[in-house]
């Protein structure tokens, strides 16, 4: 009977210590049995029990018939795994490294989407719920993925933060800011749309600004606003008279 250790390194998963693994009967096993496992890697994703539960079965073969090729397959398939290395350690390990995808947005109901725009399917999507969010047509990601990079430099340079990006299959586009101000851009000239908004917003000032429920730019010389239920009437006059002051 032995006992199987496994040492894992993580960021979120693990900052230093070792995680014993319940004791693995090795009878079956006409070899020398496997007492370690080192685990390593940044990753943060990676599920401790789907691990466990993918390693056990190889590991109980024993140090000469534990199948490295299948180790590799088992981890390789886990979700958000990019790429493993596995090698068998004299005289009684095995070291693991897992590196992670990276996924920079959501994509759709379910998917995440890296930095190249390939997509990730995620054990659950509700722990990505930070990141920000494309719909789009189906086969479009990569393509969106990108426009939405330079709709996110845009924002950025005045100090806004994009949360959602959605296009629908009339290639309209719609966007959301972090502070929840919606944007209708349409799909005829939808960046030059948000830019002649954006450089009105100076004109606004900030209080007016933090009043504007959801924009409309789909005119051809300015744009209709939605003011949220809780404002009062605005006094443009006065605003216009502060402005030119």
């Amino acid at each position: 009977m032995s006992r199987l250790r496994v040492i894992m390194f993580g960021l979120l998963i693990l900052t230093g210590g070792w995680y014993g693994w319940r004791q693995l009967h090795t009878q079956d096993a006409i070899s020398k049995p496997i007492r370690y496992v080192k685990i390593e890697g940044a990753f943060q994703y990676t599920n401790k029990d789907k691990l466990k539960q993918a390693l056990t079965p190889e590991m109980k073969r024993g140090f000469y018939h534990a199948d490295m090729d299948t180790i590799h397959h088992l981890i390789s398939s886990l979700p958000l795994v990019e790429k493993v290395d596995v090698k068998r350690v004299w005289p009684d390990a095995v070291h693991i490294t897992i590196t992670e995808q990276k996924p920079i947005v959501r994509w759709g109901k379910n998917a995440l989407l890296n930095k190249q725009g390939d997509i990730l399917i995620p054990d659950d999507i509700a722990d990505f719920k930070n990141l920000p969010w494309i719909t789009g047509p189906e086969g479009q990601e990569k393509k969106l993925l990108e426009i939405m990079k330079g709709v996110y430099i845009v924002l950025k340079d005045k100090s806004l933060q994009l949360a959602e990006f959605h296009v629908n299959d009339r290639r309209a586009w719609r966007i959301k800011l972090a502070n929840g101000l919606e944007m209708q851009l349409g799909r005829k000239a939808p960046l030059e749309n948000m830019q002649r908004f954006l450089q009105t917003m100076d004109l606004l000032g900030e209080e007016q600004l933090a009043m504007i429920a959801s924009v409309d730019t789909r005119y051809p010389n300015g744009y209709a606003v939605t003011w949220k239920p809780e404002v009062t009437e605005i006094d443009w006059k006065a605003i216009a008279q502060k402005n030119k002051t």
